[in-house]
């Protein structure tokens, strides 16, 4: 009949939260229903008022192995994946070395996960100048789309493309229906973050690294993104959108009806400028977090359904390259690491917005399983979709501390931060793999 079942009074389902029991048969989700058949005599795991969740997909994460293994890799990654409740993640085509820009350097990657996956893990391309010939391999190998950067991208290894660059690659791309990512900065000026040797008291400052990367930037580079998906066809994704400033034109782009979808990270949702300190490095990231007003619309537009879903964008980096001790915003590395807290940070922040657990399942479950191809399988508690489930005590709060953190350096600001959610149990396709 059934290999086991979870009893929860509050399941997340696509219609609701539900008092239901959760059958589990060779790996999937073989039933949700009321009451047990008569004559079921396996286990059923009551967990009573938890939640019971489909597991948190996260399709934007830098794991930088092989090459970068000194700043995160898979298995510290995925296991703070699988403590977070995460069952499913993208691992990004940089920083690792080589950049997944070709199939023999996907080949070297795959090779580099052997033994070290606690998740589910797929993978994103790299578009480059000149890598085009690359795509159709790649595809065949697996992965699941594309990535490309509209400026420097931090890690020289992986070049920024130009419009021409794109013009190239997104046929092609649009044939295989997958989706091309674009982190959208269009630069005016030497990219900001080369800083130099020379330091001066600006660098320290918060309000000079914001100003040093303006909105302009982003909400040029997506008027562009619109113009070449409308062209192509093509599954077009912004990546960490910051700007308030292009909800609009992606509102209206989608109104037409374009393949374009949007995300946003935890980062812009959760913090706002004006309570980032002078030298506080370890909130530096590109696009920057903005200032309150900002972050507020860019919660309205998730609300609305004009950005489609949260991503961490896990980029952390070591000691040495944060510059925590300089607190030298122009130098320090741009990345933030959060992965493990994806789902507690957003349920934190969206409790205080009168949003529910079925908004966080939909942003953190549905509507990245759509961006990866996968959702007819993952990102629902359905008959039929696989048994990777979340079970989260909603209403525990425990406070970020270095002793709980799975990421390979404790680097995060998230530390010290009271956050509400605490991750019981995950499992993957029906087996259970954490247990806090």
């Amino acid at each position: 009949m059934f290999d086991f079942a979870i009893k929860s009074n509050k399941v997340v389902t696509p219609t609701g939260i539900v008092n239901a029991i959760v059958c589990i048969k060779d790996g999937l989700i073989a039933d949700v229903v009321d009451t047990m058949p008569e004559g079921f005599e396996g286990e059923i795991i009551d967990v009573k008022n938890n939640i019971l969740m489909p597991g948190v997909i996260d399709p934007h994460v830098h794991i930088n192995e092989p090459g970068r293994t000194d700043w995160e890799g898979f298995h510290t990654a995925t296991k703070s994946a699988m403590a977070g409740g995460i069952t499913t993640l993208v691992d990004m085509p940089l920083n690792a070395s080589p950049v997944t820009t070709t199939v023999k350097a996907f080949e070297e990657k795959i090779i580099a996960t052997k033994g070290q996956l606690h998740t589910n893990c797929g993978f994103w391309g790299g578009v480059i100048p000149g890598n085009e010939n690359e795509l159709v391999g790649l595809i065949e190998k697996g992965v699941l789309g594309f990535k490309a950067f509209l400026t420097h991208s931090g890690i020289d290894e992986f070049p920024n493309v130009t419009e021409n660059n794109l013009r190239k690659v997104m046929s092609i791309i649009a044939k295989h229906n997958l989706p091309l990512l674009v982190h959208c900065e269009l630069t005016t000026n030497i990219h900001p973050a080369s800083g130099g040797t020379t330091f001066n008291i600006q660098h320290k400052s918060y309000p000079h690294y914001l100003s040093s990367r303006p909105k302009k930037w982003e909400d040029d580079a997506i008027a562009m993104m619109i113009r070449l998906c409308e062209e192509y066809n093509c599954r077009t994704h912004i990546v960490h959108l910051s700007s308030a400033h292009s909800i609009e034109q992606i509102r209206h782009a989608k109104q037409k009806g374009l393949p374009l979808t949007v995300e946003t990270a935890q980062h812009y949702l959760y913090f706002n400028a004006e309570n980032i300190r002078d030298g506080q490095t370890q909130f530096k990231c590109a696009p920057p977090i903005r200032e309150k007003a900002n972050n507020d619309l860019l919660w309205q537009a998730l609300k609305k359904g004009v950005i489609d879903f949260v991503a961490t964008d896990h980029s952390p980096a070591t000691p040495a390259l944060k510059e925590l001790q300089s607190g030298d915003f122009m130098k320090a590395w741009g990345g933030i690491s959060s992965i493990q807290f994806a789902l507690p940070i957003l349920w934190t922040a969206a409790k205080k917005r009168n949003c529910g657990l079925n908004d966080i399942a939909k942003w953190l479950c549905e509507n990245p399983a759509k961006l990866i191809g996968k959702e007819r399988s993952k990102g629902k508690i359905a008959k039929g979709f696989d048994a990777d489930l979340t079970i989260l005590d909603a209403e525990k709060e425990f406070v970020v501390n270095e002793d709980l953190i799975h990421h390979k350096h404790k680097i995060t600001p998230y530390l010290n931060e009271k956050l509400y959610g605490v991750v019981e149990q995950t499992y993957i396709s029906g087996r259970k793999i954490f247990d806090n």
